[in-house]
């Protein structure tokens, strides 16, 4: 501790030998320094499970007070040694956004979730309600006040957690995943907030998640952790420039830094930190075309039997405000459907219907051409599985056998085919060693693959799946991907909801657009993402791939592309 640098309000420093956790056996954490400087906004990324969480938990004195386990080492946050005081004190100038935003609502309506925290800090009556209206405005909840907090979508939960830490005018802010559930446009409207939070209030802010594009342009410096070891730091666009080593590292490189390393030609790197600037760039290296461009659309695939048709579907969960407003979709058996739409869209509300978990207020809906209203729900999710967003709200048995098991005991099958479904379903999803494992033992990205395992074992023709990538890292996301894949191939119709328009451009071969709880815009992807007007307006931001394609289709570039590779071999072929 001998190089401990000057302390200031608003600073961090850190110098951790080790945290085990009391129940562990191998070290979660070794060798961590930290040196933050008051007013700096510093990054944390890594693999899912690389320690990013506990270190950030380090900040505010969870770890070791409520995290029990054997810790060598100090951190001083805010000139306070972090063993030496209760985290209540600690928390009144340290604020933490969980990843998980349930954990952190406590009332039933936002305004008083939000006037909690102010409240128990003994501020006066007038504070408190400027306080709650300006964190709610900020997080861009104005007008949220009445509304319950148990009827508030992921991302709106999301929203309200960091409005309740943004309502007790902490000095330093940490938030773990503060935007996993959040649409594309609230993504970026909450680094913008705490840019300007830097700005006005010089607050100190530590956020962990895998947003590589956001992160490129909002924080000053990078943290990567690998096996519980901060392994890189430094500016985020030297680590991004370098696509090699951000892969190696775990983390999904920017579309946009991706395209400039596949376009550098020989020794010579290119390199582009934002649309415009790859645009500006290419420009002045591609030729008009004397003919304009004319692609043909692309369609989906239409042929099949309907096996979901919705007929004027309305639904209201208070009697007087349409969530859904006469929603007419037809879904053919076999399609892989992305809904997409900006939180409070109507997009999860609408699933829940097609496995009877809501009825319409108004409206039919038909499951391979019965009404759905004539089929009780179990009998119902025999054909339509669902997978929640959270799995921990599926998840409640003792190991992950049982857990599989339930719903076939459930549908009468003897121990024989339950034990076959068992096997073969863990040997899918590649756990097959996993039989015995407590659920809550597993990672999240297991416990969504386990979620996934428990419905996918009563085979059913139809899955549905709410945000499947949620919270997990770059390769965690492309392996359940893959996986929706494989099972697609295998003929099951896949819907999954998502806020991840490069999946959902990548993955999908059918994309429909949820706006106010009306459906917007329903196309095949190409068609829907070259459409970004329309979707500006409803908050969604296309892939950067496509804004690039977009842009250069004066220059012959094809604006129909949605992958990088596919964008990058049209401009190479232009360029030669």
């Amino acid at each position: 501790m001998n190089n401990r640098p000057e302390l200031e309000r608003g600073s961090v420093f850190g110098d951790v030998e080790k945290f085990r956790y009391a129940d562990s056996t191998a070290d979660t954490l070794t060798n961590i320094k930290i040196n933050i400087k008051k007013g700096e906004i510093i990054g944390v990324m890594g693999r899912t499970g690389s320690g990013k969480t506990s270190l950030l938990m380090l900040l505010n004195g969870l770890i070791p007070h409520f995290y029990e386990g054997e810790f060598k080492g100090n951190v001083i946050s805010n000139t306070m040694n972090t063993q030496r005081y209760r985290v209540q004190t600690l928390s009144r100038f340290i604020g933490m956004v969980l990843q998980d935003a349930e954990t952190q609502i406590f009332s039933l309506t936002v305004d008083k979730d939000v006037a909690f925290g102010p409240s128990n800090l003994a501020f006066d009556r007038d504070k408190i309600r400027n306080a709650v209206t300006f964190s709610l405005e900020a997080v861009g909840l104005k007008g949220y006040e009445s509304r319950m907090t148990t009827g508030l979508s992921g991302g709106e939960k999301q929203r309200v957690a960091i409005a309740g830490v943004l309502a007790m005018e902490p000095e330093i802010l940490v938030l773990d995943e503060p935007t996993s559930e959040l649409d594309p446009k609230g993504k970026l409207e909450i680094y913008e907030l705490l840019n300007k939070l830097r700005q006005k209030r010089d607050v100190t802010i530590i956020i962990s998640g895998h947003d590589s594009e956001e992160m490129l342009h909002y924080v000053d410096r990078l943290m990567v952790m690998e096996n519980g070891k901060i392994v890189w730091e430094g500016k985020p666009e030297k680590l991004f420039t370098d696509i090699t080593l951000t892969k190696n590292l775990g983390i999904c490189p920017p579309e946009i830094t991706e395209i400039g390393k596949l376009l550098s030609n020989g020794d010579k790197e290119t390199l582009y930190l934002t649309v415009s600037e790859c645009v500006a760039d290419l420009t002045k290296k591609l030729k008009l075309s004397s003919t304009p461009i004319d692609n043909k659309a692309t369609n989906y695939n239409s042929n099949s039997p309907i096996i979901i048709e919705t007929n004027n579907l309305c639904y209201s969960y208070d009697k007087k405000s349409s969530v859904l407003k006469n929603i007419n979709i037809k879904i053919h058996m076999g399609e892989f459907v992305a809904l997409i739409g900006k939180n409070g869209a109507g997009k999860t509300t609408f699933s829940k219907h097609l496995n009877g978990l809501l009825r319409p207020t108004n409206g039919k809906i038909f499951i391979n051409g019965r009404d759905a209203f004539n089929i009780n729900t179990a009998e119902l999710s025999k054909t339509v599985g669902y997978v929640f967003q959270n799995p921990d709200h599926q998840i409640f048995a003792a190991s992950v056998k049982e857990e599989i098991e339930y719903g076939l005991k459930a549908y009468g099958f003897d121990e024989e085919e339950r034990e076959k479904r068992v096997k073969n379903v863990l040997r899918f999803v590649g756990m097959e060693n996993y039989e015995e494992r407590h659920p809550f033992s597993l990672g999240k990205g297991e416990r969504q693959k386990l979620a996934v395992s428990s419905i996918l074992a009563m085979t059913p023709q139809i899955l549905v799946i709410d945000e499947p990538t949620t919270g997990q890292d770059w390769e965690g996301a492309l392996k359940m991907m893959s996986l929706l894949k494989e099972l697609h191939a295998k003929g099951h119709t896949i819907i999954t909801i998502t806020h991840n328009m490069r999946l959902a451009a990548d993955y999908a071969d059918r994309v429909i657009v949820f706006a106010d709880g009306q459906v917007v815009l329903d196309d095949a992807p190409a068609n829907i993402f070259k459409q970004t007007d329309i979707l500006n307006k409803y908050f969604i931001t296309p892939p950067q791939s496509v804004l690039v394609a977009q842009n250069l289709k004066p220059f012959g570039i094809m604006d129909n592309l949605l992958t990088v590779n596919e964008l990058v071999e049209n401009i190479k072929s232009k360029l030669n």
